[in-house]
């Protein structure tokens, strides 16, 4: 996505990613992780502020940063990151409730055609997987990089 992104660091194994949003509530660090699920192949991306005092992700938490737009772009760099390193896997997103997992399906049908020039996009409706397509309702979305 060719928007303004936040710089992060990641490890060598690209499944771990620290960075800061920055904005009228100040400096407020973010994590992004991308973690195994029963399946071999398929990854959860995980996503929130960081709670220091847990060391835990919380994906609940409504930051109001008044920079979403770069917060989500930074979380989809992430994500060409992790499959460059990990081509042959499928990542997992949903959100923390419904009003998220539809702000997630905003993000992705505003960038569809651009989207799908690198990745398979899927999404969760009724207990199965379909293609994804614009004004669907999902409740969760499966990617895959595409092989070149």
């Amino acid at each position: 996505m060719n928007l303004p992104k936040y710089e992060y660091f990641t490890e060598g194994e690209a499944t771990l990613f620290k960075f800061s949003s920055e904005g009228p509530k100040g400096k407020i660090k973010k994590l992004v992780v991308y973690s195994q699920m029963l399946e071999a192949d398929v990854y959860n991306l995980a996503f929130g502020d960081y709670d220091e005092e847990t060391d835990l992700i919380d994906d609940t938490v409504i930051t109001n940063n008044n920079d979403s737009q770069k917060v989500l772009a930074t979380v989809v760099s992430t994500l060409y990151v992790f499959t460059n390193k990990h081509p042959n896997l499928w990542v997992y997103a949903t959100g923390s409730n419904p009003a998220r997992t539809r702000l997630y399906r905003i993000g992705i049908t505003s960038n569809l055609e651009e989207i799908l020039t690198d990745f398979e996009v899927f999404g969760l409706s009724d207990e199965t997987w379909h293609e994804f397509e614009k004004g669907k309702e999902y409740e969760a979305f499966l990617v895959k990089r595409k092989k070149y």
